[in-house]
Parts: structure tokens; sequence; C-alpha cells
């Protein structure tokens, strides 16, 4: 077996002591940036690993963090994730993942798990339950461990999130339907519950209302964020007697099933019909008929709520702060909304 690399292996290489090396790991003040630099630069080079055990009872802290979405089988959340990662591996962090699959006992389960693992703080996305499960979250916050919201969130005093603009996203997206000539647009909606969701549709319903169009609450249906309910919605609105000319939908998998339902309906996508869905999931640039959507920049929403958290764990007041950062939506227009203007 290899033997693992210790502190006076380290020490030993650079000619000096091995308590400058342990300072050096542990960032003492009393060493300079540079012999800290080239200590840990030798302790990569040499594969060291630090005992966190020790690590963690000298700090008081376990460097683990929780991390909580609905699931992690969708680009979104990936990207949310590895965000959170890039902003917390770089300062000794690792991540615990749990999914809660929208169940609120598997969500009970995991918040008290990660609770038991003494981790450090928990960012999460909150699950499409239907019942209230704030008592949940203030056990965090009795623990004294810093809680994070991001995409999905509740109005919880003390609790900190990182979301995008919603209801402007919907908006520009209803708005550009409605600029590219289409007039009766319909909306693919989730549960409106949930704040996202909710905000979604009054972003889509405030642009119909600002454009003079008529406001039909017929138009809206809620389904899942599944190809397979894009088709049943747009069943839905073919059997109207005046049926949408437009779809804008809350969730890319439900904008692919619509736009697949109305082909195997023999109606010409966007000439016939425009369609625009909300996420920027990879498959919408790839299709042979592109999709247009709303980007939420995962990414720098994972690299945010992990800098809230930091600055939350490292507050040496130690006073709760609440932080709520909104993120810009963008706006991509591809093939399946385009050019209607110009075509008629």
């Amino acid at each position: 077996m290899n033997k693992k690399t210790t502190i006076y292996d380290i020490a030993k290489r650079l000619d000096i002591t091995a308590a400058t090396v342990s300072r050096a790991l542990n960032d003492n003040p009393k060493i300079s940036v540079a012999t800290r630099k080239l200590v840990l630069e030798t302790a990569r080079d040499m594969n060291y690993e630090q005992n966190r055990l020790a690590k963690a009872l000298k700090s008081g802290k376990s460097y683990n963090v929780g991390v909580v979405v609905p699931r992690i089988n969708t680009n979104f959340f990936g990207s949310v994730i590895r965000g959170i990662e890039e902003a917390l591996y770089p300062e000794g962090y690792h991540i615990i993942i749990c999914q809660t699959h929208d169940d609120e006992r598997i969500e009970t389960s995991n918040i008290n798990s990660l609770l038991n693992l003494q981790v450090d703080g928990i960012l999460m996305s909150t699950p499409n339950i239907q019942r209230d499960n704030n008592d949940l979250y203030y056990s965090v916050l009795k623990e004294n461990i810093p809680l994070i919201f991001f995409d999905r969130k509740k109005d919880i005093n003390g609790v900190s999130s990182v979301t995008i603009d919603d209801f402007k996203g919907a908006y520009e997206a209803t708005q550009h339907l409605i600029d590219q000539g289409y007039k009766r647009i319909a909306h693919i909606s989730n549960d409106r519950r949930l704040q996202i969701f909710n905000k979604r549709y009054l972003g889509y319903k405030q642009a119909i209302i600002d454009n003079g169009l008529e406001f039909d609450e017929n138009l809206v249906i809620e389904a899942l964020s599944k190809v397979e309910e894009g088709r049943r919605v747009v069943k839905t609105f073919l059997k109207m007697d005046n049926p949408p000319d437009g779809v804008f939908s809350s969730s890319d998998f439900s904008a692919l099933g619509a736009i697949k339902e109305f082909k195997d309906h023999g109606l010409r996508v966007p000439e016939d019909i425009g369609v625009i869905g909300f996420s920027n999931e990879p498959f919408t640039e790839l299709l042979e008929l592109s999709i247009s959507t709303v980007d939420q920049s995962p990414i720098e929403m994972g690299k945010l709520a992990a800098e809230v958290f930091l600055e939350e764990v490292n507050n040496s007041k130690n006073t709760r702060s609440q932080k709520k950062v909104v993120l810009n939506p963008q706006l991509i227009i591809r093939q399946s909304s385009s050019n209607k203007v110009t075509q008629h």
C-alpha cells in the first residue's frame, strides 16, 4: 500500500518545520501569503489529504453542506449543483446531494439526516407539495444553521434566497409571442401554489392585458413538467371552438410535448402556432425545430447561493442576515416562435 503523505513529508521537501506546514494549511495569519501558497501547492502535488475530522474538531465545522433538490435528472438542477460546487470546493467544503422527488416525507427525512450529519448549511429548492412544511425549515434555523433557498422558495423570516425574476421572464416570453403576431395565446402552467409558477402565470396574464388582448382563463391549464403532459394539454386546446395560435409554457418539457402534439394534428410550428418554453434545457437548442425559451442562469444561481451561505457561515457577529438575490431572466428566441409577422 502507498504510504500517505504527512505534514512532515511536506516540511522535509520544503526544508521548513512541520509546525509551519500545519499553520499554513490552517490559514494561520502569522504565515506569509507566499509561504501558504507554496505549502498548499506542494500539498496538492504530493496528494496530501488533511485529516477532516481533526480539522472539524478544531474549527467546529464539518465542512459538509447539504444541497436539496426536487430531482437531479434535469439540466437546470444539475447546473445549479455545479455552480454550488465551483464556489464551495475551493473553500474546503464538500456537498451532500439529496432529492425530494416532490415528496414531503422524503424532504423531512433528507433534512433530518443532514442535521444529524451536522452539516454547516443547507441550500435547497423547495419541493412542489401541498402541505405547509415551514416547521421543518424553522427546525434548521433553531440549530443556527444557514438555510438558503434557490429557484423554488418559501418566504420565511431569516432565510435568504436566490431566484430569477419569474414574472419578468414570463412577461417577456408572452410579449415576444404577441410581437410576432400571435393573438390568442394559451399558457401551460404548473401547480400555481408554488411561487415560481404563480409568478410565471401572473407575468403571462399581465402581458396579455397590457397589450389589449382578451384574457381567457380557459386558455390556462396546469400540467406537470413532462412531455406527455404537454401533449395532454394540447389535446384539450384543440377541442376548443376557438383554439389558441400561441403557447407559452412554464416548462421546456411540456413545450416539447405541445409541439409534438400540434405536429401530429397537422399544424405547423411556428407558421400556424408559436410555442415558447421556460428553463433553456439543452434539448431546446439541439432539436431540428429549436425551441424558444427563457434562460434561468442556473450556474450563476448556484454560485450566488453558495456565496450567500459563505457570508452567513463566516459572519463573526453571529447575526442572521436575510438576502433576496433576484437574477434577470434571458429570453432566447429560436425557431418555434419566430417570424409569424413576416409570413402573413
